[in-house]
Order: C-alpha cells, then sequence, then structure tokens
C-alpha cells in the first residue's frame, strides 16, 4: 500500500469546494464517500517539519475500496475484527476506511514501545489479539517484528504490512458496506495494558456524536484546518482528528506521536505553516511543549490562527496552561482559544465542552471542606492572578453536555446528587458505546439496561456545568478525608528538582492495616544531601498543605509507567512500587510503613 499512495508536492487546501456538511451521514463510508468529491484530505509530516505524504480524501476512497476487496478475498465472516497497528500513517487510514466498505471491524492497536520494553509490548500485543479475537492483523513495516512474535500460534489467516497485503487476490463479491447499526470500529481503553477492554461503537454512535462535535462543539466555520499529534490509537486522536475533519470535509496536518515526543515544538511550527485553526490535546502536550520552548524561539511563531486548542482525555491542571498562554502571547495565541471538553472511549468520545472564546474557568472550592465532606464549597482564597491560595482547590469548567446527552452524578447508593457534591458521573446517550467486546460481565457492571453508563470519574456540577475531579480508582483517602492524588503531585511538581509529570501518587496498606498515602518521584539529582532535602521538604510541605503523613520515594528518571495514550499510569506506578519494596535489600525512610507489604506479598 504505502508505495502506491499517491504523493503530491503540495499539502490539500484549506478550504473545499463541496457544500459543507456537519457529520450528517449514516456511516463513516457515506462520510468518505462525500468527502473524496472535494480536494481536502490528510496531510503527514516528519519530524523536521517536511510535507512527506499527502493522502487527498478521494485518494484515500480509491485505496480503501482496493483493500476491502481484498479483504473480502480472504472470506472473513462480516463483523470479523482486522487488527491494526495505528502508526500515523496512510496505511492504517486506508485499512480502516476498507473495513467500512467490507462491513468488518477495525481495531487499533498501540503503536508505541513503552519503557517496558520489547517483551512488554508483544506481551500487550498479544492479549489484544486475543481479546478481540482478529484472523487478520497488520502492522507497518517497524512494527512488524513485535507484531510477528504476537500473532505466534494465534492462527491468523492473515498478519504481515500492507505490501505482503498487496500481493492477495481481490475478492469477486459486490462490497457490503457497514450499515448504521452495525460496529464502526472496537477502541481500546488507554489503560488496558493489563486488562483490555474494547469498547464498542456503532455507526449510529459515532456519526452522532462526530455531528455534535462538529455542530455544538467547535463549530467547524469556512477556513478552518486541523493539525493533530495525537496517537491514532486513541478516541481524541481517532475520533476527534481523523473522523472529525473527514465527517466535514476539512483538511488535516499530521505529525506522529513519537516526533512531537522528540520536537513538541513543530506542533507549533506546523500550526503557523499552514495557519491551523483547531488543534486539541492533553494537558500534558502542551506542558512539554512548554518546557521545551526557549524565549527566542516564539517569534519564529504566529498563533493568531488557532481559534480552538482543545483540552482534554485527562483531570485539567489550569497553572501550566496559564504559564503556556503567557509565553506564547507574542506569537498572536489568545488564551480564549482553549477549550475544556471531557470525554471518553466509552461515550465514542466527547461528552462536554465549554463555549468557544471562553478560554479557561477555574471553580476555586475550599479545599478543607471538600475533603471531609465531598462537597464543592467556594472558597474566596484566591490570589489577584486567579490562582489557588492556602486549602483552595481549582478544578477546571468542563462544560455543558452535548445535545442528546444527560449527565447525573451520583453517590455510592445510587442517588443523584445536588449540585456541588461530589460523586461519580454517569452518561446516557446516543453515543454511548454498546458494550465492551467479549465481556457480557463488565458490560452490566458499567453500562445498565436503561442504558446509563458509570465512568468511574468523580465529578460535581454547577450551573448543570462539569467539574471533574479525579479518578474514583485514584482517590486517596486518609482518616475519613478524601485527598485527591494530582495534589499531591502538584506539590512536587513545584519543586525545582522536579518536572511536570514526574510525580505519581496511591496509597498502599500499612503496619495498621488502614491505607498510607505513597508519592513516588522521578528525580534527576544523585547527590545525598540534596535527595535528603528534597525528601524533607516534601514531608513538611505535605503536612502542612495537606495534613497527612506520605511515604516519599525517589527514583530515576524513566520509571513511571505510562498509559498507551501517555498519560501517568498510578495503577501501573502502584505495582511497581510494591515490586520494589519486595525486592528491596533495605528501605531508608517510612519503613514502618511498608513492613505489611512484604509480609503480604511474600505470602
Amino acid at each position: 500500500m504505502g508505495e502506491i499512495i499517491k504523493l503530491i508536492m503540495d499539502a490539500t487546501p484549506t478550504g473545499s469546494t463541496l457544500p459543507f456538511r456537519a457529520a450528517d451521514f449514516s456511516t463513516l463510508a457515506e462520510a468518505l464517500d462525500y468527502a473524496a468529491q472535494g480536494e481536502t484530505g490528510f496531510n503527514f509530516y516528519t519530524g523536521a517539519g517536511k510535507l512527506k505524504t499527502v493522502l487527498a480524501y478521494r485518494t484515500l476512497r480509491e485505496q480503501a475500496l482496493a483493500v476491502a476487496q481484498r479483504l473480502h478475498g480472504l472470506g472473513l465472516e462480516r463483523g470479523a475484527r482486522v487488527a491494526l497497528v495505528a502508526e500515523t500513517h496512510p496505511d492504517f487510514l486506508c485499512f480502516f476506511f476498507a473495513c467500512q466498505y467490507a462491513g468488518l471491524v477495525p481495531v487499533p492497536l498501540p503503536a508505541s514501545v513503552h519503557l517496558g520494553g520489547h517483551k512488554a509490548y508483544v506481551s500487550q500485543l498479544r492479549r489484544l489479539l486475543i481479546d478481540c479475537q482478529a484472523p487478520i492483523a497488520v502492522a507497518p513495516d517497524g512494527f512488524l517484528p513485535f507484531l510477528a512474535e504476537a500473532a505466534e500460534g494465534l492462527n491468523l489467516k492473515f498478519w504481515g504490512n500492507a505490501e505482503t497485503f498487496a500481493a492477495l487476490p481481490e475478492g469477486t463479491t459486490p462490497l457490503q458496506p457497514s450499515a448504521s447499526d452495525e460496529v464502526a470500529y472496537l477502541q481500546y481503553t488507554s489503560g488496558s495494558t493489563r486488562f483490555p477492554r474494547g469498547v464498542m461503537i456503532t455507526q449510529e454512535a459515532v456519526l452522532y456524536n462526530l455531528a455534535a462535535i462538529v455542530k455544538a462543539g467547535v463549530q467547524v466555520r469556512a477556513g478552518d484546518r486541523c493539525v493533530s499529534w495525537l496517537p491514532y490509537y486513541h478516541d481524541m486522536g481517532l475520533v476527534g482528528l481523523v473522523l472529525a475533519p473527514l465527517a466535514s470535509q476539512l483538511s488535516v496536518d499530521y505529525l506522529s506521536t513519537r516526533d512531537f515526543a522528540m520536537r513538541p515544538r513543530q506542533w507549533l511550527e506546523l500550526l503557523t505553516q499552514n495557519r491551523g485553526t483547531i488543534s486539541f490535546s492533553p494537558p500534558f502536550g502542551y506542558e512539554l511543549c512548554l518546557l521545551r520552548l526557549r524565549q527566542e524561539d516564539v517569534g519564529r511563531f504566529d498563533l493568531s490562527a488557532w481559534r480552538v486548542a482543545g483540552i482534554g482525555a485527562e483531570t485539567i491542571r489550569p497553572e501550566p496552561l496559564v504559564q503556556f498562554a503567557e509565553t506564547l502571547a507574542p506569537a498572536g495565541f489568545d488564551s480564549r482559544a482553549f477549550l475544556a471538553c471531557y470525554g471518553m472511549a466509552e461515550c465514542t468520545l466527547a461528552v462536554s465542552f465549554t463555549p468557544l472564546n471562553q478560554g479557561l474557568k477555574v471553580d476555586y472550592v475550599d479545599g478543607e471542606h471538600l475533603a471531609r465532606y465531598q462537597e464543592a464549597r467556594p472558597t474566596s482564597s484566591v490570589t489577584a492572578t486567579g490562582s489557588a491560595s492556602g486549602r483552595a482547590t481549582g478544578f477546571v469548567d468542563c462544560g455543558l453536555p452535548l445535545p442528546g446527552l444527560e449527565v447525573e452524578v451520583r453517590d455510592p447508593a445510587g442517588k443523584v446528587l445536588p449540585e456541588r457534591r461530589i460523586g461519580t458521573l454517569f452518561v446516557r446517550g446516543p453515543s454511548v458505546m454498546c458494550g465492551y467486546f467479549g465481556n457480557a460481565r463488565l458490560t452490566r457492571e458499567f453500562l445498565s439496561p436503561a442504558g446509563w453508563l458509570n465512568t468511574g470519574d468523580l465529578a460535581y456540577r454547577v450551573g448543570g456545568r462539569v467539574h471533574i475531579t479525579g479518578r474514583a480508582k485514584d482517590l486517596i483517602i486518609i482518616n475519613s478525608r478524601n485527598i485527591w492524588p494530582q495534589d499531591l503531585e502538584y506539590l512536587a511538581e513545584q519543586q525545582p528538582e522536579v518536572r511536570t509529570g514526574d510525580a505519581s501518587a496511591f496509597t498502599v496498606p500499612g503496619l495498621d492495616g488502614k491505607e498510607k498515602a505513597v508519592l513516588v518521584i522521578q528525580c534527576r539529582i544523585t547527590e545525598d544531601d540534596k535527595r535528603a532535602n528534597l525528601l524533607e521538604r516534601m514531608h513538611g510541605l505535605i503536612r502542612q498543605e495537606l495534613g497527612i503523613d506520605c511515604f516519599v520515594e525517589l527514583v530515576p528518571r524513566n520509571t513511571l509507567p505510562r498509559t498507551t495514550s501517555g498519560k501517568l499510569s498510578r495503577s501501573g506506578a502502584r505495582a511497581d512500587f510494591l515490586k520494589r519494596v519486595v525486592n528491596a535489600q533495605t528501605v531508608l525512610t517510612g519503613a514502618e510503613l511498608l513492613t505489611p507489604i512484604r509480609a503480604k506479598q511474600a505470602g
């Protein structure tokens, strides 16, 4: 496939000659059929900012139809899964849409060899291949050796790269594209490294969500152009920056996730070069970009066209984003472009958006009252610059639910809570998943017969607007007080020795049988006196700010695990911490907290 993608010297245009349609289609195949009548499409750039490949929508349709015929030639059952290692490459898109035309279900798989290394990645791929029961698996050349190991003994009908697939014969039966009530794709949640959860999204669900995003969320208009470095195997990358632009006939400029991680400033370069207007990122993407940005670089950028700087995929901390806006204001970045949103793969993508041109709105609440009573009581303990002081805690407003979606905040007994009371967020609506693939038990656990999805996120509402406080499973409860892990992590990240994203907080069982807080910090310093000073400082700050004792561990860089979407995995950090405790010969600090862990693990 790669060698027959049509190469064009110029990127696809920003505007389309087609009459604009706001994702008002029945299926993804129908959306591509329409977009292919215009001139817009996908553009792929190197890490150096050079245009590498252009895939106009008309070319994508031609190639997808050819791949669909070959898929038919393999004699697959309708609805069979096709596993695709989802690197940022035209081949992935051709196979994804081929499945739409062939009545098959594409399954994007992670295309990132994380710090666990070769063995861990192969094991992850194998688990996902087994879980989705795919008879077909395709990977780009760079990932083919991993796929070969993962597929060993699984008796697949085909596995290989696009080039070997192109040698297969085409089927002779007419194509029957997926119908609106059939599954459009299988999306694995970002935390699926150890426990795969394949979210089934129907054509109806994805098109409903796309229409809501295009019309009510970002409000696509003439002259819009998207820029993205987000991975295709993540819901924000796939739905938000592949399917939504295609369904609204927009052009997109792509930088691979790996290239972004190495050269985050290239994101700003692309936005400048092509006058990008819409681009999304989790908060850590803005923070990484800011971390690598030198003051003398700012003058190179022109971000005045960037009208939608979307933020989502994890709990939003406002302080680094405020700094991002201030730093890049001379480059034309308008802080009002920030568009906070909330969503998850189980809801296709988006659940709520704030209004356009509002920027970040932060609700500051009394932290002590919040910890003891699970109520977000407003506080005046905010500085003149709008940041929290003392025991004030700020939560970003994630907006109102999209049209047709209902949300409720419930207590553990299922009772709907009034505004400003914190509980678990539930969502119901046309874009909610139809279930987890091959896991009826898990589906029943999270999706009620009435269609209510338990998101597992803690939240409260103000004026109907959603404020996310964190994941229910991550909440730290000490002495009947609720401690948000991000508060502990934030204290660490304010220290000059610690970078943003280099701290992870969770609990472990203590000597007295009660849960104890743990904070693991990635630290560059090696001098014993400086490390001791940091530990002493952190213990004092945590007692002062949060009123608890906490075991603090300093670890080398690249120790903390991340999910497939790049977020820190607190559950993974906890598991790794427990392994270190069991294997450690000595524990220098807080040994009294760890004794029962050793005994429990040894038993």
